[in-house]
């Protein structure tokens, strides 16, 4: 094999490991987190965020796969380290590089905007706990969703803490939307290699973000239009696992994208409509990219 062959399916097999193609979601969570914080305008600081977030996201997906490895061989033997295209402990290393990465630019971001680093550096830590903490015990972990949802939750946090020193509330009650999705979304997602059936009392969690939407639409079309786009994808998503032939990997990276919707509704709350068609098209960059590198 050419150097450059080794190179391509090197970067391949990077990507893979990544899950790049729902990197999108995490820039549309950083956005609508600052955006809820009070922060205004885009600008290299900006920038370094959604860097440092995007390294929390990737690096939590390498780690993913080397805890995963064992039974990876069995289930999925197609992924990167089972097949031997690379080892755990290089995976190991970037991951936690990446996590290593991603708390210092974040400390450095908070530094140039508010000169406050403390709560953003320590929002950002407890983000790459609660990613680590996922990664080595969430199989037959029943408090898995909700760790998996802490992880989405401080991407909010850390973001507004970067960029503004005293974020308002609505970083929190976004924040806690978003976890009751991911709760809902991530207990889907557990059943993926399984065969047995499950209860359907976690979509529960999805009435939420939709309340959330409804709320604030009224004197807000805007906002209105991105709840009718939520609720009408996630009924879409849904429908993949309440049929005849369930596909629930279809269900789980539809609803990831859609996480971006929700993100619209928030920033559209805010004010921010321009913002907001920057989360929508997140939300059409993940499914695109799906098509090519797998969500999940």
């Amino acid at each position: 094999m050419g150097h450059g062959a080794a190179s391509i399916m090197m970067l391949t097999t990077l990507l893979k490991l990544g899950r790049v193609s729902n990197v999108p979601t995490v820039w549309s969570n950083t956005l609508a987190g600052a955006v809820l914080a009070g922060a205004t305008g885009f600008n290299a600081n900006s920038v370094l965020l959604l860097l440092a977030m995007t390294l929390a996201y990737v690096g939590g997906m390498f780690l993913n796969d080397a805890f995963d490895r064992k039974l990876d061989s069995i289930e999925r033997p197609e992924r990167p380290i089972p097949s031997g295209i690379i080892s755990a402990s290089t995976v190991f290393i970037l991951g936690f590089a990446m996590l290593f990465c991603s708390v210092s630019l974040v400390a450095l971001t908070a530094h140039q905007t508010t000169g406050v680093v403390g709560y953003a550096m320590a929002s950002t830590v407890a983000l790459s706990v609660c990613i680590i903490l996922y990664n080595v015990w969430h199989k037959n972990n029943p408090m898995s969703p909700f760790v998996m949802g802490l992880c989405r939750m401080l991407v909010y946090v850390s973001a507004a803490f970067a960029l503004v020193p005293n974020p308002d509330m609505a970083v929190y009650v976004g924040a806690l939307t978003t976890l009751c999705y991911l709760i809902g979304l991530t207990y889907i997602a557990k059943h993926e290699n399984k065969s047995d059936g499950f209860a359907p009392w976690p979509i529960v969690f999805f009435i939420a973000p939709i309340g959330f939407g409804i709320f604030h639409s009224l004197n807000n079309l805007p906002t209105l239009f991105f709840t009718l786009l939520l609720t009408g994808w996630l009924v879409y998503s849904l429908q993949f696992i309440i049929t005849a032939k369930r596909n629930i990997p279809k269900a789980v990276v539809s609803m990831i994208a859609g996480i971006s919707l929700l993100d619209a509704i928030y920033i559209s709350s805010a004010g921010a409509t321009s913002f907001a068609f920057f989360a929508l098209l997140s939300f059409l960059l993940t499914l695109y990219l799906q098509r090519y590198v797998m969500g999940t």
